[in-house]
């Protein structure tokens, strides 16, 4: 079920209303059962996936509490193997084969192996890496085994996060499932102004920005240097606001309940370095990779040669946990790369601003620092979108072709007919051109942004919360009519779902 559709906007109030309505001793059977349903509306077989999982992780981590040595371990070991066997199975298997069969095929050796015919479980690699978590701590000593299944099945299947993240740590929110949660004002009212500000950036500039993004990938050579630039960069924030999007809307959808669900996205494009990036960037995921993999390499306790081979492997394999496919992967390995030479290059980074006298000018610095990362993720995003390896290569080499100022009316031309599509009302907006409609979805950007620098102080929710009645519910309706006026209600999926 997609939070962007009618189904969901009744699925919602109702699983809300019935929680608050019933004991609290039914409460988690309410809320599993509204959870299985959730993930039943995409593929409902795949159900059978996560039980399976869910019985492996139960019965690993009590067994996991009562051993000792090596058969503690060992039990960890079977937990970890039915897990990524079964994402490995599902989501990696294709990929693996083929490039196995590729291989055979260069070396004119016999490969039989055929290709399977299966689809990837929505949200594979997000409720595998939360399982994962749960037995890892219970094995750390950090978490006791859940005696209670239906909890721990809850742990693994809570709707508003099941599909996408935020990927929690058990310790946070095992103890939620157990508190009897009364119907809060403030968290239904903190909630519902999430919902909705995470409603705008998926309408309103993600699937906006979606209608400039896909036709310019999927035909790059029809497309002239200047708007494969720009759909290159319009990708940055429609990812961005596509991911962040859907976390504000499942942190709220919990909220309104009385769950608390980590923060995932914190303004990551304003980041002065990669370092920075990825603090702020899909945090969840980050530091369950920091957390389980990265420290078990060594982290930087480690020889620097080490170090920077640490850093490598864990955004090679972030990369690949994206999808299977060597655009991803390339992806992770730049970002990895990225870091390392940040590092490596500190000091001759330092001198070359006291060369250039930039310390008088900080704010100057400042700018080239967040231009220069922002430059070198958009580049990166681009192989993380394009289909293909050789499409990304050749997306990038013909960004550099056609830079003519005698086609920039046929360069508008092409974003109205791409960006304006579906405008609502038609009426108004039929007569837009290409630069009115370019400068509208910049505009909302820059309204994106201009909040996003108002919560460096404190939450959104809390500046509002702090305004008088008028001002507040005037917002609320602006936002209201902007999603409805400007927003893209096409039901698209989110980008992570294939994830």
């Amino acid at each position: 079920m997609l939070f962007n559709s009618l189904p969901f906007y009744i699925f919602f109030p109702l699983v809300t209303l019935g929680y608050f309505l019933l004991p609290h001793r039914f409460r988690w059977l309410w809320l599993l059962a509204a959870s299985a349903y959730f993930y039943m509306a995409f593929i409902p077989a795949y159900i059978l996936i996560l039980l399976a999982t869910i019985l492996v992780d139960y019965f690993s981590g009590l067994a996991i509490e009562k051993a000792e040595g090596k058969r503690r371990r060992g039990f960890l070991i079977l937990s970890l193997a039915a897990n990524l066997g079964m994402l490995g199975f599902f989501k990696y298997f294709n990929f693996f084969n083929a490039n196995a069969a590729a291989l055979a095929h260069w070396l004119d050796w016999n490969y039989p192996i055929p290709s399977l015919n299966i689809l990837l479980p929505i949200g594979l690699s997000f409720h595998t890496f939360q399982s994962m978590a749960y037995t890892i701590e219970v094995y750390r000593g950090n978490q006791k085994a859940e005696r209670h299944i239906g909890i721990l099945a809850l742990y693994v299947l809570f709707y508003p996060q099941l599909v996408a993240g935020p990927i929690e740590r058990p310790a946070h929110m095992l103890p939620q499932f157990r508190e009897a949660h009364k119907f809060d004002y403030q968290n239904a009212a903190d909630g519902l102004r999430l919902m909705a500000w995470g409603f705008f950036k998926k309408l309103v500039i993600a699937d906006r920005l979606a209608l400039l993004v896909n036709p310019v990938f999927a035909e790059p050579s029809g497309y002239p240097g200047p708007l494969l630039a720009l759909a290159a960069l319009a990708f940055s924030y429609q990812i961005y606001c596509d991911f962040s999007g859907y976390s504000d809307i499942a942190i709220g959808a919990a909220r309104v309940m009385g769950f608390r669900l980590m923060t995932n996205f914190d303004r990551p494009y304003s980041s002065h370095s990669f370092s920075e990036f990825w603090r702020r960037w899909h945090i969840s995921l980050s530091s369950w990779f920091r957390d389980y993999f990265y420290i078990s390499l060594g982290g930087n306790r480690v020889p620097t040669w080490r170090h920077s081979l640490n850093i490598f492997l864990t955004f090679l394999v972030s990369g690949l946990w994206h999808g299977a496919n060597w655009t991803f992967v390339i992806w992770g390995m730049l970002h990895g790369i990225y870091l390392i030479a940040e590092q490596w290059m500190k000091r001759p980074r330092e001198a070359m601003f006291r060369f250039l006298r930039l310390g008088r000018a900080p704010r100057l610095q400042k700018a080239l620092e967040w231009l220069a990362v922002f430059s070198l993720v958009s580049l990166a995003w681009i192989f993380f979108r394009a289909p293909s390896l050789a499409a990304a290569l050749d997306y990038i080499q013909r960004i550099g072709r056609h830079w003519e100022p005698a086609g920039a009316s046929l360069l508008f031309e092409q974003i109205r007919v791409t960006l304006g599509q579906n405008f609502p009302p038609a009426i108004l907006f039929s007569s837009l051109n290409g630069a009115q409609v370019l400068i509208i979805v910049v505009l909302q950007i820059l309204f994106l942004e201009a909040v996003q620098r108002l919560q460096r102080q404190q939450p959104l929710e809390r500046i509002l919360a702090a305004q008088p009645a008028i001002l507040r519910w005037g917002a609320y309706y602006a936002l209201l009519a902007n999603i409805l006026l400007f927003g893209a209600f096409e039901q698209t999926t989110f980008i992570y779902f294939q994830f």
